[in-house]
């Protein structure tokens, strides 16, 4: 799977030398249904703040939005335009804890917008971190999202806003991390589009980037 990932190969294009392909794919196929690829890869991102000297439970994070272009197999039920970013394909909603590692994900068409998904994905947040109580985002998640987020999942939703003055690329307090993470996961060139046919395998996909991310962390610490 690491090999898929980092390489972007088709699953039929898997090595001689690895087992075969449709193999592979039905382990891939039953992790994800069974939500082992999640399980891992929060199991080892626990053990990367632990090493890093954090509570593995962490209690602030920041939000964020990537579209991505769709190849011809993704179907149209599950894609869209995003009008900002002129891309035809996915949006990857994520967020991540101040190490820039992934505590949610969630894969729509890129038409969805990013107040649109923040709810869905800030429930499934609170599902699973509990201590969570600050998220930062960016302008995309004003209006009343950021009532709800405090009212209903008692998460204080607080926006870091670019300085209406301000001319080319600026650094945002705290909202870098979250592009730093988009980045990592662009190293990986299963993820330059989206490929899967299903929303739930490119969740995976990305789970499975973060976790190669994390593992070469703990190894060069292990050194």
């Amino acid at each position: 799977m690491r090999y898929l990932v980092a390489g972007g190969i088709a699953w039929r294009a898997v090595p001689a030398d690895f087992p075969a392909w449709d193999r592979v794919y039905a382990f891939f196929r039953r992790w994800r249904g069974k939500g082992l690829v999640a399980e891992f890869h929060d199991r080892l991102r626990d053990r990367v703040r632990e090493a890093s000297g954090r509570d593995p439970e962490p209690t602030a994070g920041i939000i964020d939005a990537q579209s991505a272009k769709g190849v011809a197999s993704v179907p149209v039920a599950s894609r869209g335009f995003d009008g900002g970013k002129k891309v035809n394909g996915r949006k990857r909603h994520i967020v991540v804890d101040t190490l820039g590692l992934l505590l949610a994900v969630m894969v729509t068409a890129a038409s969805v917008t990013d107040r649109g998904a923040g709810w869905t994905l800030l429930e499934r947040l609170r599902l699973r971190r509990w201590r969570i109580s600050l998220v930062r985002a960016d302008g995309g998640y004003t209006g009343r999202l950021v009532d709800l987020a405090r009212d209903v999942l008692r998460i204080a939703l607080t926006l870091v806003r670019r300085i209406d003055d301000a001319t080319g690329f600026v650094v945002l307090p705290k909202r870098w991390l979250v592009e730093r993470t988009f980045a990592w996961l662009m190293h990986s060139r299963r993820l330059v589009r989206d490929y899967e046919t299903r929303t739930d395998s490119s969740e995976a996909m990305i789970r499975w980037s973060m976790s190669m991310v994390m593992s070469r962390r703990l190894a060069r610490r292990a050194h």
